[in-house]
């Protein structure tokens, strides 16, 4: 029987009135990230059968509506990648590497085998004498143990190279050290590693001493045949690694970082010199999306990119070249890498018409299209989602205090005032929430300026007052938005504003732009 004292069992439940609660701090924000968008009942219906069906979606409607959050809590309900994406080094032909896709469960025994190798960590002081000598721990003059990047001895000052046994002292030694590192090139005659033998149960074995820090790693017989496989193996890169983000954002993206490039070596992959080619192979953004979310807000700003959107969808394959034909990445290629990912896209109302017809298609084909909300009715249980609204922002914020209950009450007739002003609905709360999240913001900026508690419902006033749109500040100083321009800006200025300043831009006399909410 559980105590009367216990934690209840699962999420809190939302308050049914504004009566219930005493601030924001009272108000329970959901675990589930959909749950937190507000307003968007078939939004959030159509991302979780997105989730589970792997569908498409392109979300359309004004700024500050969602749709980043909804992509993004899309992505949060999606399992795990399985997949880990490699470049693998081809001998045969070194400009054109391969592709290999491991799933996670061998990764993981791969990453078991390599930890594995890693061997003992003992002290430096624990591995024979000679030994830490060579590798730069131990002073072969005073017997005095410092790090290897000491390079003198802090005790005796004297330099800690390593003299081979049988090698007499060189009187010269100071004077043509310095040359002999150069030459040598291994800066101070130390060793990164030392390979000996030693008896173990009367048999004899090789063993490797190798420094790791501060510490020194021991790597017997086994382990050193171990890693000898490993390096028979075809050298690889990863490029997309099995625990990565599913959430891939590439709003604004330039065409290297949405398909992927090769970097540029100034050697051209000479073998001593440069990097081989599979080392200089950068995945796009499509490629880090596989098996998750792409998210393109302003879909219709990628231009002519939009037609490798629609390829890699399609294909669920893109290849990764050298797009710059002055780079020595420009003859690499690698093909077949795969991009197998849910494409969540967003875009403005009058920025429709210039999605490519194909990619539409192929959104409509495999996913939703969704005009979202600018409003909802205003009921009692849309308010208390207004207000978990204000909870999320403060919480997200954590810079500002709670909120009173009278100032979310205030809040509420904010959201109605603006609903009917923006979007002539009448009894309904916007949806425009990231502008009301600015001005919670600005009102908790004053309460915490003046040590306040919590945001009282002055506080929301005064930030009313405040933020204005600089179209509403520029019309009451100077009576228009023209009088500003005749005011502040030369005839040139004027000129080239063009047609959209002078007949889209609000006025006095009402006309053009959009309304302003606040009269």
């Amino acid at each position: 029987m559980s105590s009367p004292d216990a934690a209840p069992r699962g999420p809190r439940k939302l308050p049914v009135s504004l009566d219930e609660v005493e601030s924001t701090e009272s108000i329970p924000i959901p675990t589930d990230p959909l749950e937190r968008i507000i307003g968007q009942d078939r939004a959030i219906e159509l991302a979780r059968v997105a989730a589970f069906q792997r569908r498409h979606l392109l979300l359309v409607g004004p700024p500050g509506i969602g749709k980043s959050m909804t992509a993004q809590a899309l992505s949060l309900h999606l399992p795990r990648p399985q997949q880990e994406i490699r470049t693998v080094h081809n001998p045969e032909n070194p400009e054109r590497p391969s592709v290999e896709v491991v799933g996670r469960e061998l990764v993981l025994k791969e990453r078991e085998r390599v930890r594995n190798l890693e061997g003992e960590l003992i002290r430096p002081q624990d591995a024979p004498s000679n030994v830490a000598e060579r590798l730069g721990f131990r002073c072969p003059r005073c017997s005095f143990y410092s790090l290897p990047s000491d390079r003198t001895c802090p005790s005796c000052g004297n330099l800690k190279q390593f003299l081979p046994p049988g090698s007499s002292g060189n009187p010269f030694r100071d004077l043509l050290g310095g040359i002999q590192e150069v030459i040598v090139g291994g800066g101070s005659g130390l060793s990164d590693a030392v390979r000996t033998t030693r008896l173990r149960n009367g048999v004899e074995e090789v063993v490797a001493y190798e420094r790791a820090d501060e510490k020194v790693r021991v790597l017997d017989q086994r382990m050193l045949e171990h890693r000898r496989q490993l390096q028979r193996e075809s050298p690889r890169k990863v490029l997309c690694k099995v625990d990565r983000n599913p959430f891939v954002m590439a709003t604004g993206a330039s065409e290297t970082e949405l398909l992927g490039d090769v970097r540029h070596d100034p050697y051209g992959g000479h073998p001593q010199l440069g990097s081989p080619p599979y080392e200089r192979v950068i995945p796009g953004a499509v490629h880090e999306a596989h098996e998750g979310v792409l998210f393109i807000d302003e879909l219709p700003h990628l231009g002519h990119l939009q037609r490798f959107i629609l390829t890699a969808m399609q294909e669920k394959r893109f290849p990764i070249t050298g797009r710059n034909p002055q780079s020595g990445g420009a003859s690499v290629r690698v093909d077949s890498v795969p991009c197998d990912f849910i494409l969540v896209a967003a875009c403005n109302i009058q920025d429709v018409h210039r999605i490519l017809s194909p990619l539409r298609s192929r959104i409509a084909g495999g996913g939703y299209e969704l005009l979202l909300e600018t409003t909802m009715p205003d009921s009692p249980s849309n308010r208390m989602k207004l207000a978990q609204f204000c909870a999320q922002e403060v919480a997200n914020d954590g810079r500002i205090p709670h909120a009173t209950r009278e100032t979310m009450a205030e809040f509420m007739h904010e959201a109605r005032h603006r609903a009917e002003a923006l979007d002539g609905a009448h009894n309904a709360l916007t949806l425009r929430l990231r502008e009301m999240g600015g001005l919670l913001r600005a009102a908790g900026d004053l309460a915490t300026v003046e040590h306040a508690p919590l945001i009282e419902v002055g506080h929301l006033r005064e930030a009313i007052r405040r933020v204005r749109p600089i179209e509403d500040q520029i019309k009451a100083r100077y009576g228009s938005f023209q009088g500003g321009l005749r005011s502040d800006a030369t005839d040139a200025q004027r000129e080239n504003m063009g047609y959209y300043y002078w007949n889209q831009s609000p006025d006095a006399s009402g006309g053009g732009g959009p309304p302003s909410p606040y009269g």
